[in-house]
């Protein structure tokens, strides 16, 4: 199997969609963030009204397991956040030993206070129950289970998280690893795993986003445009910020740096999302959280049309915790394949697929005719709708935010003809 898709060799590629000069691999490219300023950084906090959803949500009651490269809850941002979790690699250490610093910065971005100057979790009331795995660069200094990864999603459908939560993928789908996904969905967990950054470098299938009970997370920028780095494809679900999000630079925790983010990043800030509105409904299913996810969206393309690039459309979880907004749907139907989550076939009526159609590229800075992009900063004509369904006209623009009927600051990509 191949290794996974956190800060290893198999991130060091593409750039993000806004500026060529930014082409160089997030490996090289990485300057040093001082704990100071590292939180204005997280510009997407102000894009998702963090702080407007913390007044009614966050995230607390509600834990979220972590499969990544360990996670040390000893940082000033995770002190008090980290639970008792699972190693599930044959190494020295436990899940609390971080060997490259990946696994701690999802961490904070899904739970983090911000403590000492560090990073922002956009659910800081929820919990972490880190399981660690191996990556490729570890996986050279030990010999490598082929149930490793399936025993790690084990062990989180054993825990008493609600939400999985896995910044990493590999080409190839294994049965016992397929098995372990639902057995994941039979025990009620909501599970999240990132799309890939290889866009630009055979777009292949990634595992285990690509499994039918799994959420794939793509990767969105500032604008709200899909990251040029972001896979595309079916197992795209959703899209979450993923571009110029700042992360440990290394197991040593002196530092964080600057990075591309990637749809590591894009996972974790979706798994938070979701913990915000769990928390919020905490007599909701997975299912019903996932369904209000889906539903409130931001896209201006055809509700129930995926787009290949941003799935069902940008994560926006203001919408349901400050506005309402959102249908929970039959908590037993899973959005993800229409069925009853015990594995019984849903009615006729619920298992109608949605049907996809996109593109053969998607629209990104630089690409695409103006009538593929929506409107510009400043343009002010149109506004997005209460259901999410209606075009975007206000932009981050990497300077501040603007609050748009529940949160939607982003801008999204139109496509020719359909999503």
């Amino acid at each position: 199997m191949t290794a996974g898709m956190g800060w290893s060799q198999k991130r060091m590629f593409g750039a993000l969609a806004m500026a060529a000069s930014w082409s160089v691999a997030f490996a090289g490219a990485a300057q040093p963030a001082t704990a100071a300023d590292v939180q204005s950084k997280q510009w997407y906090l102000t894009a998702m009204q963090a702080e407007e959803m913390w007044k009614v949500s966050t995230g607390e009651g509600v834990k979220v397991a972590v499969i990544d490269t360990g996670v040390n809850g000893s940082t000033p941002s995770l002190q008090g956040q980290v639970l008792k979790g699972t190693d599930a690699t044959a190494a020295e250490g436990d899940e609390n030993d971080d060997y490259s610093g990946h696994g701690t910065t999802m961490a904070e971005l899904i739970a983090g206070t911000g403590k000492g100057g560090g990073l922002k979790g956009l659910a800081p009331g929820a919990k972490i129950v880190p399981i660690r795995i191996s990556d490729d660069k570890f996986q050279k200094k030990l010999s490598l289970s082929a149930t490793e990864w399936a025993d790690a999603i084990r062990a989180a459908a054993d825990s008493d998280a609600k939400i999985i939560s896995m910044s990493f993928g590999g080409e190839f789908g294994l049965d016992r690893e397929r098995e372990a996904v639902k057995y994941a969905e039979s025990k009620g967990k909501l599970f999240f795993a990132s799309v890939g950054n290889n866009a630009e470098k055979g777009n292949d299938e990634i595992y285990p986003a690509s499994y039918p009970q799994v959420v794939g997370v793509a990767s969105a920028d500032k604008e709200g445009k899909v990251s040029k780095f972001s896979q595309n494809g079916d197992s795209v679900d959703i899209a979450a910020p993923g571009s110029d999000i700042p992360r440990w630079c290394d197991n040593s925790f002196q530092k964080y740096c600057d990075g591309i983010g990637g749809t590591s990043s894009a996972t974790a800030i979706a798994s938070a999302s979701a913990a915000l509105v769990w928390s919020a409904n905490p007599d909701w299913t997975a299912n019903q959280v996932l369904n209000v996810l889906f539903d409130t969206a931001g896209r201006d393309w055809e509700k129930g049309t995926l787009s290949r690039y941003l799935g069902h459309g940008l994560i926006r979880p203001a919408m349901n915790i400050l506005k309402g907004k959102g249908d929970p749907g039959d908590p037993d139907i899973s959005p993800l394949t229409n069925e009853r989550t015990t594995g019984s076939p849903a009615s006729p009526a619920a298992s109608e697929q949605p049907s996809t159609s996109a593109s053969d590229q998607p629209a990104q800075s630089g690409k695409g005719s103006e009538a593929d992009e929506t409107v510009a900063a400043g343009d002010s004509k149109t506004s997005a709708s209460d259901d999410g369904g209606a075009p975007l006209s206000l932009i981050l623009g990497g300077i501040a935010g603007v609050v748009v009927l529940g949160g939607v600051v982003f801008a999204l990509v139109r496509r020719r003809g359909a999503a």
